[in-house]
């Protein structure tokens, strides 16, 4: 059987386990035709095993038929480095201030998870790392050993 027609594409962050129909939802979903209702009750089954309010990116496919498909990513780095650093938020003076600190492990261990996501699956560890360094930096995060 063929796959109707796509009829849009929604890019969203919902927080797992906790979607509900809400004004930030139904302005992504409301003009695709997708029943927010079923989608956050589908969402939350999906994302039940991970922790409570973690920020999930999701990339949702609407077709003419009313239907649709969903992906879910790993959460975005910087809030893993939020969490390993138990910061709030990042530096507002990049390369000047330091507002914590993050481990090499910990970097390890977050690429391990981003590793994960499909669009990031072949790049090898090491670059994974490098970058994850990076954005840490730029949140005002000092690596240490």
């Amino acid at each position: 059987m063929a796959q109707a027609a796509i009829k849009g594409l929604a890019r969203l962050r919902v927080l797992s386990g906790k979607a509900q129909p809400s004004p930030t939802i139904g302005q992504a979903l409301g003009p695709l035709g997708v029943n927010m209702v079923e989608f956050c009750k589908k969402f939350n089954e999906h994302t039940k095993k991970l922790t409570p309010g973690m920020p999930i990116p999701v990339n949702l496919t609407a077709f003419e038929d009313r239907t649709y498909e969903f992906t879910t990513k790993t959460p975005p780095t910087s809030w893993y480095l939020m969490q390993a650093s138990g910061i709030d938020k990042g530096t507002t003076a990049p390369g000047k201030t330091v507002v914590g600190e993050v481990s090499v492990k910990q970097i390890y261990e977050i690429a391990k998870i981003k590793q994960t996501d499909e669009h990031l699956s072949d790049l090898s560890l090491e670059s994974l790392c490098k970058s994850i360094r990076s954005t840490a930096t730029s949140m005002g995060l000092q690596t240490v050993r």
